[in-house]
């Protein structure tokens, strides 16, 4: 029997929880992440895009409208693309903002959420699940004023949500499946031992694991994931690539020119490739100061 495909592909995650049949499923996988209940669930996009197998142009989220009054975008990240803190605000926001009519007022507009399930570590957290949302920063002394508030507001607002799962750090953690989000994560990165057993606990689970073993009998399906996992990699390969030249280059021209403006335009280029500061630091000699203000002229 061939081995299974897997559902950290996007587009497993997506021909796989995309379809109607799919939906009681769908429903039960983000309960378990937004650990609350869920009554009716509509998937917006359920098609696969033409040009999946571009993935410079193909982005195979999964949109879903969760008790009519939440937007859901849910993404299977492969690899990093070092774009987390842009990509997924910039989806949500773009969610939200849809998310009503024009002429219609702000204050229907539909809470936006973003899930992010990554197959890699990116954030500097010491947990496999994190929760992000708009929390107010601790005042300074000078700037508070007594007006009398037992409790103040902890959030700027509650309409945007970001929830990040690094599947990595899910398995290092390698929890027992005494809670259904554990359950779930182990289909996407369990043995198939670990599969079956999650399936015995929830029957959704099950469901989703033999849709997943009938597709992985599909030479169709088959090619149609090694084409999307080609794209990807070829994508990676070229950003890496480019990022390599870029520094190179940006190092070479600043040690010739020896001049501070030459040096602050490599840092540009830098950033704009995603570069982490850690390296620009390393590569440059300036501090990090130095380059957030860069960073801030780019803005």
């Amino acid at each position: 029997m061939a081995d299974k495909l897997p559902l950290t592909s996007d587009y497993v995650f997506k021909r796989i929880f995309g379809q109607e049949d799919s939906k009681s499923a769908l429903k039960d996988f983000l309960e378990s992440i937004l650990d609350v209940k869920i009554k009716d669930i509509e998937i917006n996009n359920p098609e696969i895009p033409k040009n999946y197998y571009d993935s410079k142009f193909a982005i195979l989220d999964l949109r879903v409208t969760l008790n009519t009054e939440v937007v859901v975008d849910v993404e299977m990240q492969m690899q990093n693309q070092h774009n987390m803190q842009q990509r997924s605000p910039f989806y949500m926001a773009s969610n939200y903002a849809n998310s009503i009519k024009e002429g219609e007022p702000y204050i229907n507009c539909k809470k936006s959420i973003g899930i992010n399930i990554l197959n890699f570590n990116y954030y500097k957290r010491n947990s496999y699940h994190s929760i992000a949302r708009m929390k107010f920063e601790k005042p300074k002394p000078d700037e508070v004023v007594y007006m009398g508030y037992e409790e103040e507001d902890e959030y700027a607002t509650k309409y945007l949500e970001m929830h990040i799962i690094e599947l990595p750090k899910f398995k290092k953690k390698n929890p027992e499946m005494h809670t259904k989000i554990a359950q779930w994560l182990w289909l996407f990165v369990g043995s198939e031992e670990q599969m079956e057993k999650a399936g015995k606990l929830n029957k959704e689970i099950r469901k989703i694991n033999k849709k997943l073993a009938s597709m992985s009998l599909s030479n169709e399906e088959r090619n149609n994931y090694e084409f999307r996992l080609k794209a990807i990699r070829d994508e990676a390969d070229a950003i890496e690539y480019a990022t390599r030249q870029g520094i190179e280059q940006g190092i070479e021209q600043g040690i010739e020119k020896g001049q501070e403006q030459e040096k602050k335009e490599t840092v540009k280029r830098m950033l704009r490739k995603n570069v982490k500061v850690e390296d620009i630091v390393e590569f440059t000699g300036l501090n990090k100061e130095e380059v957030e203000e860069i960073r801030k002229e780019i803005n």
